[in-house]
């Protein structure tokens, strides 16, 4: 081929401020784009030192910044990114670096890997995260200052020539009202047998739900439940509204016979669901489950529950409409990632200091219902409706 007909390589630049941002914010998207032939490069302005260390096996205080580093070189190889560099700003601290010093790194990020389209955070964080807001400010101000040659001249002067990137996207997390809780369901329901967790189980889908409601990928209350002894966690005959996953403890399940009297069916431990029948049918509960002992559960509610929600078959008012929606979806960039859900999910598992699970964990139908999109608001230049960057 004349190297002078060549179709210019497409680049992808990703600035984010903590390691995992790429993931959550643009995983699926990163990969599709590379699969096609693109260029990509990630940015993080800190090490994400200050985060939470969900696995103590997987790193201590001390070396958690070097850890997560070393976890977001791992994760830009599962999703196929080239090029990785991680700054050391501090993280918690990017709100107090003076804003002219971060726009003129991103900046010279810019006139160094000289992209087509730059991807960022949006004046909200995501979910209002100061150090998000932040790299997204500076990252805006560097889009439009990077191909002016009056701006930093000192990085002209040293061998960076000017370049405009193209597009800016900023990611956009719509609140989904897609519910985890019917996606379990529907897992529950194809399963020839009862589901029985292990606690890797149990706690990975504890900080997976938490992730997925914080960003807006499902609308469940998450919650969990203590219930002493003796108590019914569940009555025969009211309406179903929550899905139970037992964390600890143990708990009986009893159905009450024609006669009235009652009759012991089942008993259940951890990482065993209950609720699901119910659920799935829409009809009424079938069954008490009464704590033996001092129960813990993790609890999917489609709703706040209410102050004067009842209990028995006349039970009204469980859970209170959430009001969080809007009719509307302000992106204007949807990417279908479904075929690389697998690939995005690998990458989230590389973050073992803070979402210890594995890519078999979960079931691929659930996770490509929740992570099959990604959602952006192109900022420059101001588009229609898309679903390509």
């Amino acid at each position: 081929m004349n190297p002078t007909n060549r179709i210019p390589t497409l680049k992808l630049l990703g600035v984010y401020a903590h390691p995992d941002d790429e993931t959550f914010c643009a995983g699926g998207t990163l990969t599709k784009y590379v699969a096609g032939g693109a260029e990509a490069m990630v940015f993080s302005a800190t090490r994400g030192e200050a985060g939470q260390i969900r696995d103590p096996r997987a790193a201590t205080r001390q070396i958690l910044g070097e850890t997560r580093f070393l976890e977001l070189q791992r994760a830009c190889q599962e999703l196929g990114v080239q090029e990785v560099i991680c700054r050391d700003y501090g993280d918690g601290k990017l709100k107090d670096i003076e804003h002219p010093l971060l726009v003129e790194e991103v900046v010279k990020l810019i006139r160094t890997f000289r992209p087509d389209i730059v991807l960022t955070f949006g004046n909200d964080g995501a979910y209002g995260h100061p150090d998000h807001i932040a790299i997204g400010t500076a990252t805006d101000d560097a889009f439009f200052l990077s191909g002016d040659p009056k701006q930093f001249p000192q990085q002209i002067a040293d061998g960076l020539s000017p370049h405009a990137p193209t597009r800016l996207y900023h990611s956009y997390f719509p609140r989904n009202r897609q519910l985890l809780l019917n996606l379990l369901v529907r897992w529950l329901k194809s399963l020839d047998r009862r589901f029985h967790g292990t606690m890797d189980f149990i706690n990975g889908l504890l900080f997976f739900a938490d992730e997925s409601t914080a960003l807006g990928y499902s609308s469940d209350h998450i919650d969990v439940g203590w219930y002493p002894p003796g108590f019914a966690i569940i009555e025969q005959g009211e309406p179903p509204s929550s899905l139970y996953l037992l964390l600890s403890g143990s708990v009986d399940v009893f159905q009450d016979n024609p006669d009235g009297s009652r009759r012991k069916v089942n008993e259940l431990g951890p990482g065993i669901f209950f609720g699901e029948e119910g659920l799935a049918s829409g009809k009424p509960r079938n069954a008490h489950v009464v704590a033996h002992d001092c129960v813990t559960c993790l609890v999917f509610s489609p709703g706040t529950p209410t102050a004067f929600a009842g209990r028995g078959e006349g039970a009204q008012y469980a859970t209170e409409a959430s009001d969080v929606f809007s009719p509307s979806i302000p992106a204007t960039t949807c990417i279908d990632v479904t075929e690389f859900v697998p690939r995005k999910i690998a990458a989230v598992a590389s973050y073992r200091t803070q979402y210890p699970i594995s890519t078999e964990m979960f079931s691929l139908d659930l996770l490509k219902d929740l992570m099959g999109r990604e959602y952006f608001v192109r900022v420059y230049p101001k588009p229609e409706m898309e679903t390509e960057l």
